[in-house]
């Protein structure tokens, strides 16, 4: 099939399966069990994933597209021309699914990638514990043979959507006489048991995905053990891989085509809150001359990750470079958030009431909770040492 054909059969099939509720602005197609959604956005989450799109890379064997990097890019951007929600992200599809292709067996590849595909579980990591956050390696949650199964018992901390979730991909200590990184496994756990408490936890913003997640006695299936016992951490280094890929932007969507000059969001802020003078550019030297730096490191980044994309073998993630996308990505999104506010002034610091308009004081909670981008997925303290001993080679 040539590539106009494909994009016809995918223009026909979006205008036959994508309804209206499912186009343009509003809330995201949920995922997983626990979350409310209607018939018809269900319905399209299960037609839309039951061709694979929601992983388009993916292999068709698992429930996958199967679909070539240039069918991707078709695809990509013809859901962005009807501006359709997809349901599709969060770490099933992001984290776990990608770590499965690479480690998991076939049993699990069969059993798990399926239903993430359709959309229908929903995941979360169980790796930081409160002694245990930028030295992952020092957890102590422990996991025990107990013969037809395994014990889990131990707290993990800052567990993003924990509950939502089905299931959790978690790290436990199975060898507490070993090495610590060479006694460590990697587990999948069903999150409806009695042996599970999570509790959210509250952040500055006022909201937060984050929850403290606890053990006690919670069982695990021997065989959603992933990889070797005693041998987690290899696994577990790959999926944060996975994991920063994906906050950097390595595994965003193709960017939309556009005709003519492309529009700049923070102008327009900037123009609405600022002004103009004469001759129609932003009143304000100091923050004419930060948007157009903005824009152009915006562009720079953007063209790095669609070229490290390119150069990467088909869908899979890089390795330890990952780290310098996640820690520019950071960088660039608190610094967004917080430019965003000062081109606001005083609007851009409502927390509720009359005076602000909604996305004034959504601008204040996003910029609040971008204080912790820079922090979750790695820190960038942990992302520079990556860089510099893996990446660059320099001694410790």
């Amino acid at each position: 099939m040539t590539i106009e054909a494909f994009r016809e059969e995918v223009r026909g099939w979006l205008h036959d399966h994508c309804p209206d509720a499912a186009r343009g602005p509003g809330s995201p197609v949920t995922i997983g069990s626990k979350r409310p959604i209607s018939d018809e956005l269900l319905a399209w989450r299960h037609a839309f994933g039951g061709r694979g799109w929601s992983v388009p890379s993916w292999p068709k064997e698992y429930g996958g597209g199967g679909l070539s990097p240039e069918e991707i890019t078709v695809l990509n951007e013809e859901l962005q021309a009807i501006k359709a929600r997809v349901p599709m992200g969060g770490m099933g599809t992001s984290m776990i699914g990608p770590t499965l292709l690479e480690y998991g067996s076939e049993e699990q590849k069969k059993r798990h990638i399926p239903k993430i595909a359709l959309g229908d579980v929903s995941w979360c990591q169980g790796y930081s514990e409160p002694g245990a956050g930028s030295d992952l390696a020092g957890l102590q949650t422990r996991m025990v043979d107990k013969g037809d199964y395994y014990e889990v018992n131990g707290q993990k901390i800052w567990t993003s959507g924990a509950n939502f979730a089905d299931w959790i991909f978690t790290l436990v200590r199975t060898d507490p006489e070993a090495p610590k990184h060479d006694g460590i496994s990697f587990i999948l756990i069903d999150m409806d048991q009695p042996g599970i408490t999570v509790k959210p936890i509250q952040l500055i913003s006022g909201t937060s995905p984050f929850c403290e997640t606890f053990f006690d006695n919670a069982i695990a299936q021997k065989d959603e053990l992933v990889g070797e016992l005693n041998r987690g951490w290899t696994v577990g280094k790959r999926l944060l891989q996975h994991e920063r890929s994906g906050l950097g932007g390595l595994r965003g969507a193709a960017p939309q085509r556009r005709r003519g000059r492309p529009r700049n969001g923070m102008a327009d802020l900037a123009r609405r809150y600022l002004g103009e003078d004469k001759s129609g550019r932003i009143a304000e030297p100091a923050a004419r001359d930060k948007v157009v730096r903005f824009a152009m490191d915006q562009a720079s980044f953007t063209a790095t990750t669609r070229r490290a994309r390119e150069e990467s073998s088909s869908a899979q993630t890089p390795g330890e470079t990952t780290s310098i996308f996640k820690y520019y990505g950071a960088q660039m999104a608190r610094e967004s958030a917080e430019f965003q506010t000062y081109l606001m002034g005083t609007q851009g610091h409502g927390w509720e009431g009359p005076g602000f308009e909604p996305h004034e004081i959504g601008a204040n909670r996003g910029f609040l909770s971008s204080r912790a981008v820079t922090i979750y997925g790695g820190t960038n303290e942990i992302q520079m040492n990556i860089i510099a001993k893996r990446v660059l080679g320099l001694p410790d």
